[in-house]
């Protein structure tokens, strides 16, 4: 009852669906590496800059300066930590550019 292009049908859809859910899962996954890394680079962003701005107020305190308000740094720190984000962003696309270009022509 079954012809062979019935059952080739049904072979190419069974195809298809499983790697619809590979390319479904290896994509998730790869989304999910990617947020971790983001939320990775800026927590070390966030450390850096609170480890610098408080070596500066240490060295001004110790020169008897004093930052007048402590609120000054924390514009230039956001400015700062989104930059440094976005830095780091275009340089993972470049690398993802690069890998590519690597993995066609190797």
């Amino acid at each position: 009852m079954t012809t062979p292009l019935v059952q080739a049908f049904f072979v190419g859809r069974a195809v298809a669906e499983i790697l619809s859910e590979r390319l479904e899962h290896t994509v998730t996954d790869a989304l999910s590496e990617l947020g971790k890394l983001d939320a990775e680079l800026r927590e070390q962003a966030r450390l850096f800059t609170e480890e610098v701005m408080t070596r500066a107020n240490q060295a001004s305190e110790a020169a008897g300066a004093g930052f007048a308000n402590s609120n000054v740094g924390q514009t230039a720190q956001t400015t700062d930590t989104q930059a440094t984000i976005d830095d780091l962003r275009a340089e993972i696309a470049t690398l993802r550019t690069e890998l590519q270009r690597y993995r066609v022509n190797g």
